[in-house]
């Protein structure tokens, strides 16, 4: 019976532990925290959304990078076999708007007890507490032909794992799931990089994703707290658009954050880009002025900045009317067309300067990790080291939220435990 080392208790080590015991295997996870899961623990909020339902050409279009390397990944273990796993592991289901998957319960914990109850089913061993420090590997003679010639198997094999505490635990596989370096306080502090390097693996230039973005705008602090639904955001740089979306934002001290914010902060890199937010884009420009006639009509004799109570959160009409340039104390029948066609262009095209992203204390996830050109994307298995395998956030691999990035930890650590 072979025996394979699992090196991280995430979503992508348990997955793979359970995909690889029910290979045959003989499995050992190795966690270096108190419990398992502890990243799981905290997406969604704390309830996790385990997956999205669409169909898996959307999943697909909801990576960021690398999508093509997941598609035996995603096709082979996809969101419905997920969810089926859950449900038969007695973790029921919902689903929710935008097709986001979560616990009934609303309570990560129950997906993490779920899969400790299917490992402990299949006798896998789990050590927690225990740290790995160094992948251990050695020639491998079957990269050599026999003539001197390399073959194209991998000059390396993997022989096991060396913990911190100096003890060298054997394998005849080893599966990397260590995660990024998004969220340092549940473990994630690059230590897969570190050894897939010191293995001869490249690295990715590393970003924090779905993160924050903090712009120039000083005004983004007055509205810390509010929240804005339905509403369009545009990410562009020069005159390229870099990403366009629909949902909910909000502001902060520091600028805005929320699941528009963070998917746009995914396509974000270093140095200054523009926001467009559009806060009524069911209308367009004619209908959003035939709206204002409507309110201004109604308010004639008020002040114009007490006749904006139906178009904004009452917070935000401050702002608006400031941004606007509009005097707050002018009478709205006596605003000039030119002056409204100005509040419409606003409305529909509400600037904000990017000026950096939050760092990844707060990122949800790390862009970037080991090069997925060191990878086999039909088994997961390095083309470095032969019975190494890598699955979740240590490869170079993310997504928009809304379920997409459980769904690559999954995908790849099913494909990782089985091959």
């Amino acid at each position: 019976m072979k025996k394979v080392i699992v090196v991280g208790g995430g979503a992508a080590g348990m997955m793979a532990a359970v995909a690889a015991a029910d290979s045959g295997s003989k499995v050992c996870l190795i966690e270096k925290n108190e419990k398992l899961g502890k990243k799981v623990f905290i997406t969604g909020k704390g309830r996790c959304n385990v997956t999205n339902a669409a169909d898996v050409e959307t999943l697909l279009s909801n990576v960021c990078t690398n999508r093509k390397f997941l598609y035996s990944a995603f096709y082979g273990f996809d969101n419905t076999a997920v969810m089926e796993f859950l449900e038969r592991a007695g973790c029921p289901l919902k689903i929710e708007r935008g097709d986001r998957v979560f616990p009934v319960s609303d309570h990560s914990s129950d997906v993490i007890a779920a899969f400790r109850r299917e490992l402990d089913k299949r006798k896998v061993e789990i050590r927690l507490n225990t740290e790995v420090a160094s992948l251990e590997v050695c020639e491998n003679p079957k990269s050599d032909s026999g003539d001197g010639e390399k073959s194209k198997k991998s000059f390396y094999r993997i022989t096991g794992v060396r913990l911190k505490s100096g003890k060298m635990v054997e394998a005849d596989k080893v599966i990397l799931c260590t995660g990024g370096v998004s969220y340092p306080s549940t473990g994630s502090t690059g230590d897969g990089y570190r050894m897939a390097e010191e293995t001869g693996h490249q690295i990715t230039k590393l970003f924090p994703g779905l993160v924050p973005l903090e712009t120039k705008e000083t005004w983004c602090r007055e509205l810390m707290g509010l929240t804005l639904k339905n509403v369009s955001l545009r990410l562009v740089r020069g005159n390229k658009e870099l990403y366009q979306g629909f949902g909910e934002m909000l502001f902060t001290h520091f600028g805005v954050s929320g699941p528009l914010v963070l998917s746009a902060g995914s396509l974000y890199t270093p140095g200054e880009a523009r926001l467009f937010i559009d806060l009524k884009p069911a209308m367009t420009e004619e209908q959003l002025d035939n709206r204002l006639l409507r309110d201004f009509e109604e308010n004639r004799n008020k002040q114009f900045k007490n006749a904006l109570g139906a178009l904004f959160p009452i917070r935000m009409i401050p702002v608006m009317v400031s941004l606007s340039g509009i005097h707050p104390d002018k009478r709205v029948n006596e605003v000039s067309k030119q002056e409204r066609q100005n509040l419409i262009r606003l409305i529909k095209n509400l600037p904000l300067t990017v000026t950096g992203a939050r760092g990844f204390q707060e990122a949800i996830i790390t862009r970037g990790g080991i090069s997925v050109k060191d990878v086999n994307p039909s088994t997961m298995e390095s083309k470095k080291v032969e019975g190494l395998f890598f699955a979740g956030e240590v490869l170079d691999l993310d997504a928009f939220t809304g379920g997409y990035n459980l769904q690559i930890a999954w995908s790849t650590g099913h494909l990782a435990g089985i091959s």
